[in-house]
């Protein structure tokens, strides 16, 4: 699962470069809408396999919900930086 993600977020990251060297405003858009999207489907994929670690952790060890949540938390991260390079482009 883990390359899955590693290959959507290296394709997610030639498309926000070729958005950024593209010349017309109609293709650095429909190049960074890509861009986020791929970045939007690693994350959530990131996230549904982190989210049940965490749960399952949480549910043995209370004092655990903390780092269940921050790690849940991280690959959000990605999501904001795909709606950066949207606004950077457009």
């Amino acid at each position: 699962m883990i390359e899955l993600q590693l290959t959507l977020a290296f394709i997610s990251s030639i498309v926000s470069d070729v958005a950024l060297q593209a010349q017309p405003l109609l293709e650095n858009k429909g190049a960074a809408a890509i861009a986020f999207g791929l970045s939007a489907i690693g994350a959530g994929m990131a996230e549904r396999s982190i989210g049940s670690a965490a749960v399952g952790a949480i549910a043995e060890d209370d004092d655990m919900f903390v780092s269940g949540l921050i790690l849940t938390v991280i690959p959000e991260t990605i999501v904001i930086f795909g709606l950066v390079v949207v606004f950077v482009v457009s």
